[in-house]
């Protein structure tokens, strides 16, 4: 299958994991692991083949240690150096200029961020979408 027929879904982990109210603000990692590890176990559930991207941004990026990437191995992890919207902006940016008619899907609530994909080409979906499709 070439790489243009695989939807990408980018996803803002820190806007998913505060989608929540589980209680997620009293420990930001182990929220964001958990995400990675739904995310990790639940391709299927995401329909057509995809490939998931998860930008974190400060503290979350704690839940990416060198014993867990092997868990993920089927995630791409991007480690925002600053903003997490600009990571995604990025992520959806070059995946656009790579693949022109790639279907990418960007999940997040941020009006903001939604705007900035969109017009590069992204569809966007909420938290709950996906939420609806990995949680089990």
């Amino acid at each position: 299958m070439r790489e243009d027929e695989v939807q990408l879904i980018v996803v803002d982990a820190a806007n998913v994991v505060g989608s929540r109210p589980d209680g997620w603000w009293r420990d930001r990692v182990g929220a964001t692991r958990r995400l990675l590890e739904q995310l990790a176990t639940s391709g299927a559930g995401l329909g057509r083949p995809v490939e998931v991207v998860v930008v974190l941004e400060g503290a979350a990026k704690a839940a990416l240690t060198d014993e867990t990437k092997p868990d993920f191995e089927n995630l791409r992890v991007l480690l925002a150096d600053g903003s997490g919207d600009d990571a995604v902006v990025g992520a959806v940016a070059a995946a656009a200029e790579q693949y022109g008619n790639r279907s990418i899907t960007v999940v997040t609530a941020d009006r903001e961020l939604r705007a900035r994909v969109e017009a590069i080409g992204a569809d966007t979906a909420g938290p709950r979408w996906l939420l609806a499709r990995i949680d089990s």
